[in-house]
C-alpha cells in the first residue's frame, strides 16, 4: 500500500475562479491565512469565558468548520486541501496565540488525519470517512489512554472483540479530550482477545457506532477547554473500520511524531503570546517613564531568546520530519525516535520557561488574573505541556536507545 504525502504541500489550485481559470497558488495559501486569522480571532474573543468556566469552546470551533480547516490536510480529490504538517503546525501556532484549548483540540484533530490520511486513504472504508471529514468537516477525538496502562499509548487492555465481520470494543478510557462533543472517535486496542498488550489496531468509530458514559471529570489547572474527561467506551462497527496497518508501524511513521510537532506548535503559539504581552508591558512602562526602559526590559530580552530558541527548534524538527518522511527505515530508526520524543520534551520545556520568563517581566501585572497585560492563563495552559504524556516517562523510555544513538560527527548532518 502507498502511502500517502502529508508532508509537502499540494501545489494544485483548490478551486477555479468563476471565469475558469484556475487560483495561483499563493492566492490560496493567502486565502488560508485569512480564514485561519478569521478562526483565531473568535478563539481570542471567547477564551477567557471558555477557561474560566472549564467549557468547550464552542465558538472558536464553529468557526474553523466554518473556515473549513478541520479538512486541509485530506488530499484534494477527497475534498480537503493537500495541506502538510508544516501548513497544519503553523495553524496550531496561531491558535495557541488565542485560545490553548482550542488549539489543543485542533492539534489533536489534525494527527487523527494525519494518521488516516497516511495508513488509511488507500483503504475504502477509511478514504470514505476522510472525504466525510472534509465535506463535513467533522471532528475526530483520539482514545490512547486507558485505565492502568495510563500514559502509556504502546499498551491497550480493551480488545477488539470479533463476530465475523462484526466488532466491539469496550474501553475505559481515563482521557478523551473534547469525547463529549466529537463527531467520532480513533482509538487504539489490542488486536483480539488472544492478543499482547503491544500487539495494538487503530480503528475509528463515528458517533452512532458508541456510547460513551463519563468516569472521570475534568477540572484542571489549565487546558480547561478541551474538556478531557474520561469516559467508559462501548463501540459496535464492523472490521473495515480497522485501519489495515499494525498499529506500531503508525505510532512511529505518524502519530508520535505529528503529535508531538502539533503540540509543540500549541505551547510556541502560547509561549509566543505571552512573551508579546511582556513586550506590551515594556513599552507601556517605558511611555510613562519618558522612555526610559524599565527593569523588566531584560526579562523580556531573556523571553524573547528563548521564544527564538523554541521557534528555532520546531523549525529544525518540522525539516527533518519532512525529509524522513518517505522513508519507513529512517522514521523507524533509533536516531528519530530519539530525536522526535525529545522535541516533545524540549518543547515543553521551554516554552514553559519562556512563559514564566514573561511573567516576570510583568511583574504583579503578569501575575493578576484582570488587566491588559494577565499572563496567567498563558502559564497555567502551558504547565499541561511537560505531563501531557508526561517527560519523565519520555526520558526513562529514551534512556536505552539514546545509547544506541550515535554522536554525530559533522553540524551539517
Amino acid at each position: 500500500m502507498t502511502a500517502l504525502d502529508i508532508t509537502k504541500p499540494d501545489s494544485r489550485p483548490t478551486r477555479p475562479h468563476a471565469n475558469g481559470n484556475a487560483v495561483p497558488a499563493d492566492a490560496v495559501s493567502a486565502t488560508r491565512k485569512e480564514r485561519v486569522e478569521a478562526a483565531a480571532a473568535i478563539a481570542r474573543q471567547y477564551a477567557p469565558e471558555v477557561d474560566t468556566a472549564g467549557r468547550f469552546p464552542e465558538e472558536a470551533i464553529a468557526a474553523i468548520r466554518e473556515q473549513r480547516l478541520f479538512g486541509i490536510m485530506i488530499p484534494r480529490e477527497l475534498g480537503g486541501e493537500g495541506a502538510s504538517v508544516s501548513d497544519v503546525v503553523d495553524v496550531c501556532y496561531r491558535l495557541g496565540q488565542t485560545c490553548a484549548s482550542t488549539a489543543m483540540i485542533f492539534a489533536m484533530h489534525q494527527t487523527k488525519v494525519a494518521c488516516l490520511v497516511r495508513h488509511g486513504a488507500s483503504d475504502p472504508w477509511h478514504r470514505n470517512l476522510l472525504h466525510r471529514v472534509a465535506a463535513e468537516q467533522l471532528l475526530l477525538a483520539s482514545s490512547t489512554t486507558e485505565g492502568k496502562a495510563g500514559g502509556n499509548v504502546r499498551s491497550s487492555d480493551a480488545a477488539i472483540v470479533r463476530d465475523g465481520d462484526a466488532i466491539s470494543l469496550e474501553r475505559a478510557a481515563t482521557v478523551i479530550s473534547y469525547g463529549a462533543y466529537a463527531d467520532g472517535v480513533v482509538t487504539t486496542a489490542r488486536r483480539s482477545v488472544e492478543a499482547d498488550s503491544s500487539d495494538q489496531v487503530l480503528v475509528a468509530f463515528l458517533k452512532d457506532d458508541y456510547t460513551l458514559e463519563p468516569t472521570v471529570s475534568w477540572d484542571t489547572l489549565g487546558m480547561r477547554g478541551t474538556c478531557s474527561s474520561g469516559f467508559a467506551l462501548k463501540a459496535t462497527g464492523s472490521a473495515s473500520q480497522i485501519l489495515p496497518v499494525s498499529y506500531d508501524r503508525i505510532h512511529a511513521q505518524t502519530m508520535t511524531p505529528v503529535a508531538h510537532l502539533a503540540w509543540a506548535g500549541v505551547w510556541t503559539g502560547i509561549a509566543a503570546a505571552a512573551v508579546e504581552k511582556a513586550r506590551l508591558f515594556v513599552r507601556n512602562a517605558a511611555r510613562h517613564s519618558k522612555g526610559q526602559l524599565p527593569p523588566a526590559a531584560a526579562r523580556v530580552t531573556e523571553a524573547s531568546a528563548s521564544l527564538l530558541k523554541l521557534q528555532s527548534l520546531m523549525d529544525a524538527s518540522l525539516r527533518r520530519f519532512e525529509q524522513a518522511a518517505h522513508d519507513e527505515r529512517v522514521l523507524g530508526s533509533f536516531d528519530f525516535q530519539t530525536a522526535i520524543n525529545l522535541v516533545k520534551v524540549d518543547a515543553s520545556e521551554l516554552a514553559v520557561e519562556t512563559v514564566m520568563t514573561a511573567m516576570r517581566a510583568c511583574g504583579l501585572s503578569g501575575y493578576r488574573n484582570d488587566g491588559d497585560f494577565t499572563i496567567g492563563r498563558h502559564l497555567r495552559d502551558v504547565l499541561s505541556s511537560p505531563i501531557m504524556i508526561n517527560n519523565d516517562r519520555i526520558m526513562a523510555n529514551a534512556g536505552a536507545s539514546s545509547l544506541m544513538v550515535a554522536i554525530p560527527e559533522s553540524l551539517q548532518g
